[in-house]
């Protein structure tokens, strides 16, 4: 059982407590907030929070979060777009919105989900019964290329790449503002936000090394059209990193505006190449995949406005 010690900010204050742990806690729903503090399992300097608390500056809330039940995938019958696939990996072109494996408040609907369906019983188990075959993750509202491995070997073989550098992802986004040079890098440690737990921050002392290169595609009034390569691959890394320096991306209402942008269901931020050494034969493989179509109309807006 985890214990979480959080500090209420001069900006929650009023708040219900409730409220306040779903807003802070990843994978936290108010409801499953509200069970928590009647289990008494929120405590106010030792003694048990009232259900009705509403929160003050500075107070400290201890929270013990119960292991969460890990729900057990199982096939579903969910189209998938197939870039890529032999006998030991299988590229699929994620759509904006597909959570990528089962957890608490996403059972199903995901792509392991359907990975189960098209593959049957041929994905790795390394992952297991939660993650069958998955090398890498792409977040719920960034679509594009992801690769799923299976079997053992192949994983393992991904998995090198992965820490090594070899197997090279290439994203574009549309980021917020203008930015004077051509090209960049992003140096900058992530770990969890020290607040916030359902969001990642640059944190120097603590977080883990996140290196993130950019460079102009286009340029138009007030958006920048990128293209982003990255060297490590951290929870939320281009969107946290592209934040950092005051860029974030269009659409991203968790570190940038908190109102979502018309014609946008999520970031404007797409996993367009891919980049590895096949398992088995050693050769490299390079994939691409064209941009979502939320993606092309929001540039085809931009210029005609330029």
């Amino acid at each position: 059982m985890e214990t979480i010690r959080l500090t209420v900010t001069s900006e929650e204050a009023g708040q219900r407590a409730d409220s306040l742990l779903a807003r802070r806690l990843e994978g936290l729903t108010r409801s499953a907030a509200a069970r928590l503090l009647e289990e008494g399992r929120v405590t106010d300097r030792g003694r048990p929070a009232a259900k009705n608390l509403r929160v003050q500056p500075g107070q400290v809330l201890e929270v013990q979060l119960p292991e969460p039940e890990e729900p057990e995938a199982r096939p579903q019958n969910i189209p998938l777009d197939v870039v890529y696939e032999d006998r030991d990996v299988i590229v699929v072109n994620k759509p904006t919105g597909m959570v990528v494996h089962p957890a608490p408040g996403h059972p199903d609907g995901t792509l392991v989900n359907a990975l189960l369906y098209h593959c049957g019983e041929s994905l790795s188990g390394i992952g297991g019964q939660k993650r069958p075959g998955i090398v890498h993750r792409i977040d719920r509202d960034t679509s594009g290329l992801i690769i799923a491995a299976k079997n053992d070997a192949a994983h393992l073989a991904l998995a090198a790449q992965l820490a090594d550098h070899t197997l090279a992802r290439t994203y574009e986004c549309l980021a917020v503002g203008n930015f004077r040079e051509d090209s960049g890098t992003v140096d900058a440690p992530i770990g969890r936000h020290p607040v916030d737990r359902k969001r990642m921050a640059v944190v120097r002392q603590g977080g883990r090394e996140a290196v993130t290169h950019w460079e102009v595609i286009a340029r138009y009034p007030g958006v920048t059209h990128l293209r982003c390569r990255l060297e490590t691959g951290r929870t939320h890394q281009i969107r946290v990193h592209l934040a950092y320096i005051g860029h974030p991306i269009l659409g991203d209402t968790v570190y940038g505006a908190k109102k979502s942008v018309a014609g946008l269901t999520g970031q404007c931020l797409h996993a367009v190449g891919l980049r590895f050494i096949h398992p088995r034969t050693g050769e490299p493989v390079e994939l691409t995949c064209p941009l979502p179509e939320e993606f092309v109309r929001m540039l085809e807006k931009l210029r005609r406005n330029a």
